[in-house]
């Protein structure tokens, strides 16, 4: 029987694994990049790093096949991810050229994914007063569809309200209608921040 329980430090090979298989806008990504590690050290590493205390995984017995990670306070975590997590890849990835000097654009998706890392003030947007927290949730195929992804949720929310948020937001991309559908049906709402040059992201959100 899957049950969820917090992160440990052996889960971390797993959840690298979920996250990859998982982001495709929710298919595999596997081959998709240079590193298999590129998508898991911008979306799940930095936070069983930064933020241990806010990751749960779902364990089906012989090892964790999803997950949610999240900060309950994401000005903070944008800090700790200038400040301790960029210097620690340090050398995984060079600085792409178009952060080198005039803009310039991405020469490859590798290219395009590498410049998020290196821009963690992206996740800071005009609805942070509110909703302060935001979380990532991941799930194997075979373990979607069961209330787990409601119960992982349940788990971030609870450990977050108690750390003090207020609100908690989450992105996905515009085309992955399939997310959007699952988090509306778990209440979540539009937030529509009308961010500039975010037309492919959509915000949303809950009190907590």
């Amino acid at each position: 029987m899957a049950h969820i329980r917090p992160y440990r430090e052996a889960d971390l090979r797993a959840v690298y694994d979920v996250c990859v298989r998982t982001a495709d806008a929710g298919g595999d990504a596997r081959g998709k990049y240079r590193s298999d590690d590129l998508m898991p050290d911008l979306f799940a590493g930095p936070y069983v790093f930064l933020e241990p205390d806010f990751a749960f995984v779902l364990d089906d017995g012989q090892r964790a096949v999803g997950y949610v990670l999240g900060t309950p306070d994401t000005a903070a975590f944008v800090r700790a991810y200038r400040e301790r997590w960029i210097p620690r890849l340090s050398g995984c990835y060079p600085l792409p050229p178009g952060n080198q000097g005039a803009p310039v654009p991405p020469a490859s998706p590798d290219d395009e994914m590498i410049a998020l890392h290196y821009r963690p003030e992206r996740l800071l947007w005009s609805g942070l007063d509110a909703y302060p927290a935001h979380l990532h949730i991941d799930l194997l195929p075979p373990f979607q569809g069961a209330g787990h992804g409601r119960a992982l949720m349940e788990t971030f929310y609870a450990a977050a309200a108690r750390a003090g948020a207020p609100g908690v937001h989450l992105t996905v991309l515009a085309a992955n209608t399939r997310a959007i559908g699952f988090y509306r049906h778990l209440g979540l709402r539009r937030l529509d921040p009308a961010e500039p040059g975010e037309s492919r992201v959509v915000y949303l959100g809950r009190e907590l």
